[in-house]
């Protein structure tokens, strides 16, 4: 079996350029960025009981899955977390391993799917970010990236809810009206409702620890973490 989407890979290759752009096609998550970090940050702080420091992340090995160009890895890296990268698209990688060297950063990138990715360490933590509304099956992917993480490791996925309002906000707004994305960036068949997503998650060993919306403020142009999960939301999960 296999967790990879050809198509969507291939939508994404061509505008692997755009990757650190903050104006270009991946704007709206250069714009989302921050909110993920902190999140992810302190959630790993709090669990893992870790003093605040500058480098709060020093001892925790991470997968960041569907790295893309490396918006995600590069700032975990820089928290001094242990970063492993990887992406299905050859592209992606070669634009996140060149911004990292630019930028000094020790990030271990591949080309690779979960079920591709061979380990002997597994992680504390696994990210799974904006990608599960991109790949072919979603349990196989769920399954396979649960058995690279280690026993009471935490999981961390972000996608978009499969409601009318996602439908308005994430693909007639955000596409077709605003333009923030590329038409087609997503197909809202893909969308997952977060009851499914947790349930696919029990059958792989991972328990729901918390779920949390985020919400986009057009009048500030800015996201913040709230209880209204009907387009995007993030869930926390335990390893078993």
């Amino acid at each position: 079996m296999n967790s990879i989407n050809k198509k969507e890979i291939e939508k994404f290759s061509k505008i692997a350029e755009e990757w650190w752009n903050p104006n270009g096609k991946f704007k709206p998550l250069h714009n989302f960025n921050p909110i993920r970090i902190k999140y992810i940050k302190d959630n790993i702080v709090k669990d893992f009981n870790i003093k605040y420091s500058n480098r709060p992340l020093r001892n925790i090995r991470i997968l960041d899955i569907g790295c893309g160009g490396g918006l995600l890895s590069e700032p975990m890296s820089r928290l001094g977390a242990s970063v492993v990268g990887i992406d299905a698209s050859k592209k992606n990688i070669e634009v996140a391993k060149f911004h990292a060297k630019k930028n000094k950063l020790k990030i271990d990138y591949k080309v690779a799917s979960p079920e591709m990715l061979k380990t002997v360490k597994k992680f504390d933590v696994v990210l799974n970010m904006e990608i599960v509304e991109h790949v072919e099956d979603l349990n196989f992917f769920i399954g396979e990236s649960s058995k690279l993480l280690k026993k009471n490791g935490l999981m961390f996925i972000a996608t978009l809810n499969k409601t009318l309002k996602s439908y308005a906000f994430a693909i007639i707004g955000a596409e077709y009206i605003l333009r923030w994305l590329p038409i087609g960036t997503h197909d809202w068949e893909k969308f997952v409702k977060p009851d499914d997503l947790i349930n696919i998650s029990k059958k792989n060993d991972l328990t729901l620890n918390k779920i949390d919306g985020m919400e986009f403020n057009i009048i500030n142009n800015s996201w913040k973490i709230s209880d209204d999960t009907s387009v995007n939301y993030i869930i926390k999960l335990v390893k078993n």
